[in-house]
């Protein structure tokens, strides 16, 4: 399938894109672990079939130094012994987020990601689960390819 529509080629869509830019680099200036967000990033654009953002999130762990093995296992990560525990919360929690029933978030995944993050990194959590998913949506809607995302190109996007 081809690219429908250039989002970022519109005034609105860049205004947006930048927010959006922002927003994330207001995400990496929390206590959240860099490694987690990329790796929660990573989750929810395979379950939503983003292929735009999978190419960003997997170089943009790469950069920050995580094992490229890891990431090929995010998508079992249930069946896997390298990823800690909180990685773990963090993982079950982002896909109860992304695949929403009239629950949410089921009261289990909620209690251990309180186990593992305070109220500042569960706060980044959820607003990284949120925005994660929306950027998926836009990208999936408009059909944008991933494969020429450059390592550190939305650090410069801003508003």
């Amino acid at each position: 399938m081809e690219q429908r529509f250039n989002l970022f080629g519109t005034e609105t869509g860049t205004k947006i894109a930048k927010r959006f830019a922002g927003l994330g680099q207001a995400l990496h200036q929390t206590s959240l672990p860099a490694i987690t967000a990329e790796l929660v990033s990573l989750r929810a654009s395979q379950l939503n079939g983003c292929g735009f953002c999978l190419d960003m999130h997997v170089k943009e762990a790469i950069a920050a130094g995580e094992d490229p093995l890891r990431l090929h296992l995010v998508a079992g990560w249930r069946e896997t012994t390298v990823f800690t525990e909180a990685e773990q919360a963090a993982l079950a929690f982002t896909e109860e987020g992304t695949l929403l029933t009239r629950e949410g978030v089921s009261e289990d995944t909620w209690a251990n990601v309180r186990k593992h993050y305070d109220d500042e990194q569960t706060a980044a959590l959820v607003c990284l689960v949120g925005m994660i998913n929306a950027a998926n949506r836009m990208a999936v809607i408009t059909r944008q390819k991933g494969g020429s995302y450059q390592a550190g190109a939305l650090a410069d996007f801003k508003s």
